[in-house]
Formats: C-alpha cells, structure tokens, sequence
C-alpha cells in the first residue's frame, strides 16, 4: 500500500514539474523570440539538449544516478528519430499557418491512439476516449484560428505526426521493457538528438526565417534569456521522459494541451495578448475533457489494482521496436516501472 501510495506521489511530482517547466519556458522562448526578435527555434532546441547531457554527465559523474548501458542501435535510432520529429514540428509551423499547426498538435492523440491499439494491442474504454474527444474540441476551440492547406505543409505536418506518435510511444516502450529510468534514457539519448539539430537546425532555421543564426547580434540581454531557456529545458526534457514513462503518451498529449490552455491564460494575464469568449469557453471545455479523462484513468487503474492477474495479461503483448525483440524477451519486467 506504500509503496503504491510512493508511486502515485512520484506520478504526481513529475506532472506538476512537466508543466511548471514547459509554461515557464514557452514564457520565456516567446519573449526572446517574440520580444527580443531570436526566432532560431531549432537552432535553440539543440543548445537546450545539449546543456541537459552535460547537465546529466556533471550529475553521473557525481553518482547521482547509475549510467545503464543501453543497445547502441537502439539509442541512435531513437535519438535520430526524436531529432526528426522536433525539426518536422518547427518546418510544419514555417510552411502552415498556426490554425493548421495546432491541428496537427491535436491529431497526435489520436494517431497515438490508433497506433497503440493496431501495434500494442492497448485498449482504450469509450469514456476514455470521449474525455478525449471533449479534450480535442476545447483545446480546438481556444486556440485554432485560421487553416490553409498546402501539399508540403500536409506532408510535413503528417510525417512530424508519425515521427512525434512512434518517438513517444518508444520513449515509453523502451524505459519499460529494457528496465531503465527516465534519467538513464535521457542521458544516452540527447547527445544524438542534440547532433542531429545542430548540424540540422542552422539550415532549418535560416531556410524559414531568411536569417543566420550566427550573424545574429547577440546582446547581452538575448544571451541572458537563452540561458534562462537552456537551464529551464533540463527541467523541461528530464520530467517529459519520466511522465511518458511513468504514464503512457496519451497522458503525455493530454498534459501538454493543459500546458497550452495555461500558456493561453498566463499570455492573457501577463502579456496582454487577445483573449475572447471563445478562447475561454474553448479552456473550459478542454479542462472539463481533462477532468473526466482524469477520473476516467483512476477509475479504470483501480480496477486494475483489484484484479492485478487480469491486467498483467492484458498488458502482455508482442511489442518489437528498433530490432531489438530478443533483448525485450530477455529483460525481466518489473511490476512497476521505476521512473516518473
């Protein structure tokens, strides 16, 4: 019963985190772009990763935490991939107006969704998945506005849907079935995501700001918020692993749309930005959707509580990701990951 009490506690730690971090960074990102005029988001996306390796490195170094070598194979794949779908996000924005933008934020739950019903045989409840219908349309509500379809802006858009849906579902699978923790994963994955957006990130960025991030002119006030950026994003990159990994992707999505209706709120509070009725009934309803999708998930854990037996034979399938089935066969695992 503790150590159940422990668990929730922790779950409840790392999403409170997740979305203190991600607010205040998106706060302070709008105002070195928005106000400061750096719009080399990419660009900045790889400093924010490789300051947390060397953040993670200084703490291993320090033991604490125990490094777990994982296969090479699989922490390249996953890193690239991870890279990918930042960069895809960042060409989806440049090439499709914001309304379109945000409905491909929205189209990862169920896409996320789809795929772990068809590959992870998960099953999803009708509650569950209304609470996320009515999560979908406030969220829609509050924040799309214009849409213009393009041919590029759709691929994009639907290739950074697959890579940010199969990058999340690994980010889960692999702490699970290979027994490591957030930190661990983290830790051998960033230098690979934080390469391939270095040498990545430049291009993309002058390709859709027209301008080089290293003839920028950096102030000492730029310098400043970057740095705020950097050391806020380790906060931000560690609690996104742990809650993927002590929840799942959906709840993942589900907490990052609570992170835009906040950021629409605080906008409103401290930037004065635009606020109108539909903003707010959108807010509204997308909380109620989080609400019962809340309620929802307690519900259903708590019957899986009362019958342990049944759930682990329904958690039991034949998941293969990044060639390695052998070595998930291999791995003990445990009844309660050891993360989030």
């Amino acid at each position: 019963m503790g150590e159940s009490s422990s668990f929730q506690m922790g779950v409840i730690a790392a999403l409170f985190l997740s979305v203190a971090s991600s607010v205040s960074i998106v706060i302070c990102n709008k105002a070195l772009m928005s106000n400061l005029g750096f719009p080399f988001a990419t660009t900045l996306t790889s400093w924010h990763l490789m300051v947390t390796f060397c953040t993670l490195h200084a703490a291993q170094r320090f033991n604490l935490f125990e490094n777990k070598p994982i296969d090479m194979k699989t922490v390249v794949l996953f890193g690239i991939l991870n890279g990918v779908s930042i960069g895809l996000l960042n060409l989806s924005l440049g090439f499709n107006s914001i309304g379109f933008y945000q409905m491909t934020k929205l189209a990862i739950i169920p896409f996320t969704v789809l795929l772990e019903t068809i590959f992870l045989n998960k099953q999803f409840s009708q509650k569950i998945k209304m609470s996320l219908f009515l999560l979908l349309v406030g969220v829609g509500i509050a924040s799309i506005t214009d849409v213009q379809l393009n041919f590029v802006g759709t691929i994009l858009s639907l290739l950074a849907i697959a890579t940010t849906c199969v990058g999340q579902i690994l980010t889960n699978t692999i702490q699970k079935r290979l027994n490591v923790s957030s930190t661990q994963l983290l830790y051998q994955s960033a230098p690979f995501q934080a390469a391939i957006l270095f040498v990545s990130g430049p291009m993309v960025d002058q390709f859709l700001t027209k301008q080089n991030v290293f003839a920028f002119k950096y102030s000492p006030i730029v310098l400043g918020f970057i740095i705020l950026s950097c050391i806020i994003s380790v906060s931000v990159n560690f609690s996104t692993f742990l809650v993927i990994g002590k929840t799942s992707p959906v709840t993942y999505q589900v907490l990052g749309h609570l992170k835009t209706c906040l950021v629409l709120a605080f906008g409103y509070t401290l930037l004065h930005d635009p606020f109108t009725e539909r903003n707010i009934i959108g807010i509204l309803i997308a909380m109620f959707g989080m609400g019962l999708y809340s309620y929802f998930c307690t519900q259903e854990n708590k019957k899986k509580q009362a019958d342990p037996l049944g759930s682990q034979m329904k958690d039991k399938d034949g998941t293969v990701y990044l060639g390695l089935e052998k070595e998930c066969q291999e791995v003990k695992i445990p009844d309660k990951d050891p993360q989030v």
